[in-house]
């Protein structure tokens, strides 16, 4: 297994991480125990020591099982992360119990790696007013914590000021190769290597639209270097970046366990050729999109309510992955009343488009596809 030092740290991790937040689950939709202990089991012993949950993942199992699966290793073999959910956070009384929950339901008497959960520039402000990071460090001197960080999703200036803010033991953002300029991106990834900062990345398959390619995407990385599965490319495209200390993945499945288990066991990093692939396959995938929306706003605000570019953004994420269930979340996840069958064909966005998008007309197509997507399972 490839491990990856963290120098300020004195530590070395597994390059692979298992991210608890996709465990197999049974038929009630409860986690699969035995099943998630098997794919544990199988990853440490091949050499993962790197396990990640959080205290919402599962409706709040996840933090249960993960710790009563570890409970069999020995605590100094592997390492543990969690984060506080900071939209449960209300005061330092709510940061202090909902860590003391944490420890229970893990089992633990100490956590190794404890991130503030999902930073961006409100959760931040507020954090740094309730005193939440200075309350980090007691527990860090009193060894309940043994590292500090953040996992993050807004925007580069954000993470910019919160990166800089103090000296953090670690951080968590989200990267892949379509993901490049979201979040973050490789301007923070350059940004964290500057200061010092080593990374733990989530999201290298992009929930997953990563693993499963259109024919021509798979092809092209075939001609390259047959063999190898998609997500295994996008694990070695974000693994070939040197401050990547740790690169999560939900696991769902033992096929999933022992496909990442095969890239990491005798890692290497993409070669010339292969980078060369890899951007053009991302060519070909942005270049599947339903239209041309930019994002400009410019079609905005709409006299009927529906959020045009939001409603576009939707669709060409589904047309360049065709992940369904990415695409039903993405769909349920904004109000009812911003879709796009609340048009009422004024044709006001049209004259104000400056792409001349055929904006009616591609509503009421992602309407009737998106009623497809989320009638079928």
């Amino acid at each position: 297994m490839e491990l990856r030092e963290f120098k300020n740290l004195n530590i070395k991790t597994s390059l692979l991480g298992f991210g608890c937040m996709r465990f197999p689950l049974n038929k009630d939709g409860g986690i699969d125990e035995e099943r998630s202990k098997k794919m544990i089991d199988t990853a440490y012993q091949q050499g993962v020591n790197y396990f990640d949950t959080a205290y919402t993942y599962h409706d709040g199992k996840s933090e249960i099982v993960t710790g009563k699966i570890l409970d069999q290793y020995d605590r100094n073999t592997y390492y543990l992360a969690t984060k506080l959910p900071l939209w449960l956070v209300n005061s330092l009384e709510d940061a202090e119990r909902l860590f003391n929950e944490q420890l229970k339901k893990l089992h633990k008497d100490y956590i190794d790696f404890y991130l503030l959960h999902a930073f961006n520039r409100d959760s931040f402000q507020k954090m740094v007013k309730l005193g939440v990071i200075d309350f980090m460090d007691r527990l860090k001197e009193e060894g309940k914590i043994r590292y500090i960080g953040f996992s993050f999703h807004d925007d580069y200036d954000v993470f910019e000021t919160i990166i800089k803010h103090r000296h953090w033991d670690f951080c968590q953002i989200q990267l892949n190769y379509m993901d490049t300029d979201i979040q973050a991106g490789l301007k923070g990834y350059q940004l964290s290597e500057e200061l010092g900062v080593p990374l733990v990345i989530m999201e290298p398959v992009k929930g997953g639209s990563l693993a499963k390619l259109p024919d021509n995407a798979v092809d092209c990385f075939k001609t390259v270097t047959p063999g190898k599965s998609p997500a295994s490319w996008a694990l070695r495209w974000v693994g070939s970046l040197p401050n990547v200390k740790v690169i999560l993945s939900g696991m769902s499945d033992e096929e999933q366990v022992q496909d990442n288990l095969n890239t990491f066991k005798h890692f290497t990093p993409l070669s010339e050729e292969e980078q060369k692939a890899v951007k053009e396959v991302a060519t070909i995938l942005k270049n599947r999109v339903r239209n041309g929306c930019t994002g400009c706003n410019y079609c905005m605000p709409c006299p009927a309510g529906v959020n045009i570019p939001r409603n576009f953004r939707v669709w060409n994420e589904y047309g360049r992955y065709e992940n369904k269930g990415e695409a039903r979340w993405l769909w349920n996840s904004f109000e009812d009343d911003q879709k796009a069958k609340n048009c009422v064909e004024c044709g006001q966005c049209e004259e104000a488009c400056p792409q001349k998008l055929n904006i009616r007309q591609d509503l009421k197509a992602l309407q009737e596809e998106f009623d497809t997507i989320c009638a079928t399972k």
